[in-house]
């Protein structure tokens, strides 16, 4: 038996979708979906790339057009019904679902999976410089990892998944980037001026408690002094 509170926020938030979907549709949306593929090339066990603007979605090529990747959807918290959570996730599905780290790792065609971008195949494996596993082995590990999985954009993305699949190791370009980018923020002196000067200015002229912003001054000094 459902939970009737459950339905309740399943049946708000598909309204929402709905009207947010009708705000922000993108025009070529339909155009990006109906892209063909030549998957004659591709081999079951490869790992597919897909640059995006500003992140790279990876997944494991399993065969006859289907790939496994990882993916957030926020409607796995809300209802364990198939023909609901199985169709293409949303963009406002998969940003609900990085938010509450709620994630499965499953199979959709390529078609589905690269969403309109370009296919890269393999690249890993020149930029790691590691030597990948045997390709039927690394299929066989990604099916069996199919299903529900924890979410951490850091910790376990898609490209964790890609990685222990292929190679054997978790492992993320795209965290190791996003760490060394903040490291290097703390560390600059510029960063630290302009985060006390902002907390001085909200103490001074807006009327925050020091308790709420003296941290914005405090924080960045100790990390930039350890960095």
């Amino acid at each position: 038996m459902k939970n009737p509170v459950q339905e309740v926020l399943f049946s708000l938030l598909e309204k929402l979708l709905f009207v947010f979907s009708l705000c922000s549709a993108d025009p070529g949306e339909d155009k990006a979906k109906s892209r063909f593929y030549d998957t004659s090339s591709f081999l079951r066990g490869d790992m597919l790339e897909v640059p995006r603007l500003h992140l790279t979605h990876y997944g494991i090529y399993l065969g006859d057009n289907r790939v496994a990747h990882l993916m957030p959807d926020i409607l796995l918290a809300l209802t364990d019904n198939p023909k609901l959570t199985q169709p293409v996730v949303s963009s406002k599905r998969l940003f609900l679902g990085v938010f509450f780290r709620v994630a499965s790792i499953r199979v959709d065609t390529v078609e589905d999976f690269a969403y309109g971008g370009d296919i890269l195949v393999n690249h890993m494996d020149r930029t790691l410089q590691r030597k990948a596993l045997q390709n039927e082995e690394v299929a066989l590990r990604a099916e069996k990892l199919i299903g529900s999985s924890p979410y951490s954009l850091l910790w376990n993305n898609c490209e964790h998944f890609v990685t222990y699949c292929r190679f054997g190791t978790p492992i993320s370009t795209q965290t190791d980037q996003l760490c060394e980018n903040v490291k290097t923020l703390i560390r600059d002196q510029r960063s630290f001026l302009a985060s006390a000067i902002l907390g001085l200015v909200f103490i001074v002229y807006v009327g925050l408690a020091s308790f709420a912003t003296l941290p914005a001054i405090f924080i960045p000094f100790m990390l930039w002094v350890i960095g």
